[in-house]
């Protein structure tokens, strides 16, 4: 029997801040606004011709593999989350092999969106505890602002999402009263729609959608949120798959260390902290800094504050997230 514990962590941001303000002269809005709704104070975008959701991930990936202390090559297998792909297919995973020079390992992409880093933690964790891998990277990489409505029309959308990167490095560990404990995977597709990008699609003919109709009152290539049928879902399923995670290893919200959630809305983050209990010692929020990266946003947040000296060995830290799909999932790591 084996637990996977994290042994690398990294992240990486884009270095143009957009703030608020910034976007106060593209739409209308304004600071105020957008923090009271959402917390958000400025985010990351990626420059034109600049970055990529893989090479992002491969630099947030570098970071984690160095700080791991292995090779690339002892990398067994890659798992990258994301909903913004660099192709329509195929997906990144491998395009990181490719860009890392990793020798052919199989790589796996998820689409789970905002609780994408907590599927494929999962995925990555029970492959390392049924021993068919060592070492695997994991990443969760997005790139949002290229494909924003970045006008009044869209501002209730546009303005939550920044880019960014963050990855894990999972290893095999013996002692199995450390390292990921156990995850906890959920889905409710009948809400699928609430938050969602329609196109571009197979289920809606593309490409000659977009070269024969070109309708510029088309909002179907944009996201699109319910946000307060999405804000009322996710606080009643980040509750409950947190403490799901908790009674599966006999544990309650005192035991908790560090939770970091999905950088969702600060709002919900604080609903849930209140409702657990816990000091703001107990939670971590960056979305202040980077807005909600989807996949990367939890990766990014972990990797933040085990920096900051905020998670140390022997920690009880509690992952939890909920998006699109709609999804959720929890993780209950012993660091």
């Amino acid at each position: 029997m084996y637990n996977s514990k994290i042994t690398g962590l990294g992240y990486f941001v884009p270095e143009n801040v957009v703030t608020n303000d910034d976007l106060a002269k593209v739409m209308d809005t304004n600071d105020e606004w957008i923090q009271e709704r959402t917390g958000i104070k400025e985010r990351r975008h990626v420059v034109k011709g600049g970055d990529t959701t893989t090479t992002m991930g491969v630099k947030a990936a570098k970071i984690a593999i160095e700080r791991a202390g292995i090779d690339k090559d002892d990398i067994d297998f890659i798992v990258f989350a994301t909903l913004s792909p660099d192709y329509y297919f195929p997906g990144p995973g491998v395009l990181v092999q490719r860009d890392l020079g990793i020798k052919t390992v199989g790589a796996l992409d998820v689409r789970n969106q905002c609780s994408g880093f907590i599927y494929a933690l999962s995925v990555a964790d029970q492959y390392i505890k049924s021993g068919m891998y060592k070492n695997i990277l994991v990443i969760g990489s997005e790139l949002h602002s290229h494909g924003l409505d970045m006008t009044t029309r869209g501002r209730s959308v546009s303005v939550i999402f920044g880019d960014g990167a963050g990855a894990a490095v999972l290893s095999r560990e013996e002692d199995t009263s450390k390292g990921v404990l156990s995850t906890h995977l959920h889905s409710e597709g009948q809400h699928a729609e609430e938050l969602s990008l329609i196109a571009p699609g197979m289920g809606k003919r593309w490409v000659t959608d977009i070269i024969d109709e070109n309708d510029p009152n088309d909002e179907s290539y944009f996201p699109y949120m319910n946000g307060q049928f999405v804000f009322k879902n996710a606080v009643v399923r980040f509750s409950e798959v947190i403490m799901e995670g908790l009674k599966a290893n006999d544990l309650t919200p005192a035991d908790i260390n560090m939770l970091v959630p999905h950088q969702a809305n600060l709002r919900i983050s604080q609903f849930i902290q209140k409702k657990f209990g816990l000091g703001d010692d107990q939670v971590f929020n960056n979305i202040m800094k980077y807005g909600n990266t989807t996949a990367a946003s939890i990766p990014i947040a972990l990797t933040e504050a085990w920096e900051n000296g905020k998670i140390k060995e022997g920690d009880l830290v509690v992952l939890a997230a909920f998006g699109s799909g709609f999804t959720w999932g929890s993780a209950i790591i012993k660091w």
